[in-house]
């Protein structure tokens, strides 16, 4: 059992990096104006699809839709029968099998990216829902790693915040960590604060702004999109696993006699 010495040592890297998160670049600034532009030159099924996020995202809140994964292959990784018994594994082993997934989940997304810059802009109607689903479900993976079942309502609550807060500048990040901190105690307090789903959407479609720009060009789209949604499954996990992680501390030194 992990002393109660080291868990404090743990927590402390994590707010850390709650500390360290910074604003928007100034170039991720410019990229929400872009996006404006784009939108004229769209064609009609990408915005299609873009409004049918909407739907997905307040559905996978609600029942987890097409979007929940099979956690089987999760509990072999650890050898246990239940995600339950996960969380009494030392933080170790939980940290060496999300590291685990989370490579493969940012190999998975370099190869989505090359994929859709292809063709350019009319590939971007694909890339847009895949990279939320893959997002979902890389989250949801973490959950799992840190002994959380996502199939919970609270749980998808808490991943749809994570999502929010990657999207977020420096005051979003902070009105997020906040509600967090008692999201244990108070996830339902944290659900009627939601009304940040649909706005996740609007933050996530911004945030791919500009760097879509460049991968609506035929065949050099493929370096920009692999480059791109790499780097975006990477901020993802990183704030997936910091924020599990830390729900998981706590609870280990609340239970430290």
């Amino acid at each position: 059992m992990e002393t109660k010495q080291f868990l404090e040592q743990e927590l402390k890297k994590i707010e850390q990096w709650e500390h360290d998160q910074k604003d928007l670049w100034f170039w991720e600034k410019l990229g929400r104006l872009p996006f404006k532009v784009l939108d004229k030159l769209t064609p009609p099924i990408v915005h299609k699809k873009l409004g049918q996020l909407f739907d997905e995202l307040g559905s996978y809140i609600q029942s987890g839709g097409q979007y929940l994964v099979n956690d089987v292959k999760m509990l072999e990784k650890f050898s246990v029968a239940s995600i339950e018994q996960i969380a009494h594994l030392p933080l170790e082993t939980m940290d060496r099998v999300c590291d685990e997934l989370v490579e493969s989940r940012i190999t998975f997304a370099q190869y989505q990216g090359a994929t859709t810059g292809v063709g350019g802009l009319f590939t971007l109607a694909i890339d847009i829902p895949a990279m939320l689903g893959l997002a979902l479900k890389t989250l949801q993976e973490i959950a799992i790693a840190y002994g959380y079942d996502p199939k919970e309502k609270k749980e998808r609550i808490f991943i749809v915040k994570c999502l929010q807060f990657v999207s977020s500048d420096i005051v979003g990040k902070k009105a997020i960590l906040e509600q967090l901190t008692s999201f244990s105690n108070d996830h339902q307090q944290v659900f009627s604060q939601l009304q940040g789903w649909r706005e996740v959407i609007m933050t996530f479609r911004d945030q791919f702004g500009w760097k879509k720009l460049f991968q609506i060009v035929p065949i050099i789209g493929i370096i920009f999109g692999a480059m791109f949604n790499k780097m975006f499954i990477e901020d993802i996990a990183e704030t997936g696993k910091m924020l599990y992680r830390k729900r998981r501390i706590l609870e280990k030194i609340n239970s430290v006699v």
